[in-house]
């Protein structure tokens, strides 16, 4: 049994997480949008259930059934289409598998799905269907993972993704980080993560310092799909990040309903420089079961991303692109 004693005792963040809506009913009382109960999966949110947190609910437009945050989170009937070429692995994860909880596809770096946890489940999730009961890389203390790197020094570049690596306490990732400081052919880390814009109470000074005393360049790649995701809280968090001396970028998902359009997508690009982030990539829709109703075609995507050439500079405009699986790189479209 928790006791009152330990949850005040927990981090912030940790509480703001146990409090996330996880009833999608709940979700739509909040926003006075109970008449959207109809469209409604309850197959969908059993098989991948809602999580969000108060605050990034708290960002949504009360009585907007479009709103783009909500559209993201909301688990609808239209999740339940069977549509040709949608798969449970859409990106190739599987056959790219090096170890317990690691991906190895590209050259020079490897990816290791550190946790299946995450603040928010966005509906379009590329990995929404992976097995993280068996593969993840912080199990057994990291012991594979942190094997499979030493074995390989060609790896100059660690990703850490998941789920959300912020989402594990910062014990355990000085606990992966302090081993890999002793393999030296890595240079870099990655860190992509989306809970400095959902739950930004997780940067807090105990990641910080420990994001200090990294001996690798780090860049953290957060993900960020429309400007209403940005707030006072949100800047702070991200400023103290690369206070810490993080290379910030973004890497975005087209989709339908929610950014596609001129806009929107130069809106976010903006406000992500105003939070001194730079725009990475623009990712069309990896193709998973269940996230159909948000694609984009690709004549649509590419008339897009040419208005967004025309209308900012170019170091405001991500790379279109698209993970095809056995392919060595993301493919530019």
């Amino acid at each position: 049994m928790i006791t009152a004693q330990a949850l005040a005792a927990q981090p912030r963040w940790q509480q703001s997480w146990r409090d996330a809506v996880r009833d999608p009913r709940e979700l739509l009382r909040l926003l006075d949008l109970t008449d959207l109960a109809a469209s409604l999966s309850d197959a969908a949110a059993a098989q991948f259930p809602l999580r969000v947190p108060r605050g990034f609910v708290a960002k949504m437009r009360r009585g907007d059934p479009r709103d783009p945050l909500l559209r993201q989170v909301l688990p609808v009937i239209d999740e339940e289409r069977i549509v040709a070429g949608f798969a449970l692995d859409a990106v190739g994860d599987d056959d790219a598998r090096g170890a317990t909880g690691v991906i190895h596809k590209y050259e020079g770096r490897a990816l290791l799905v550190a946790t299946g946890s995450c603040a928010v489940h966005c509906r379009y999730c590329f990995r929404r269907h992976f097995p993280y009961a068996e593969e993840t890389a912080a199990a057994r203390h990291w012991h594979a993972a942190l094997d499979y790197l030493r074995a390989d020094a060609g790896i100059e570049e660690v990703l850490l993704s998941g789920g959300d690596p912020l989402s594990l306490s910062t014990a355990k990732l000085t606990e992966f980080t302090d081993a890999l400081a002793g393999i030296h052919h890595v240079r870099r880390l990655r860190i992509h993560t989306r809970l400095p814009v959902v739950l930004p109470e997780r940067v807090d000074a105990e990641l910080l310092a420990w994001l200090r005393k990294l001996p690798q360049q780090v860049v953290i790649v957060i993900h960020a799909n429309h400007a209403n995701e940005f707030d006072a809280e949100v800047d702070a968090a991200l400023d103290a990040l690369r206070a810490a001396g993080a290379t910030l970028l973004n890497q975005s998902v087209l989709l339908r309903g929610v950014n596609d359009n001129a806009d929107d997508l130069a809106a976010l690009s903006l406000r992500l420089f105003d939070a001194g982030v730079l725009p990475y990539y623009l990712h069309q829709l990896d193709r998973v079961s269940g996230a159909a109703h948000f694609e984009v075609d690709d004549d649509a995507a590419r008339s897009l991303h040419a208005a967004l050439m025309a209308r900012l500079p170019g170091y405001l405009v991500p790379r279109l692109v698209r993970e095809v699986a056995g392919e060595p790189n993301k493919t530019i479209l």
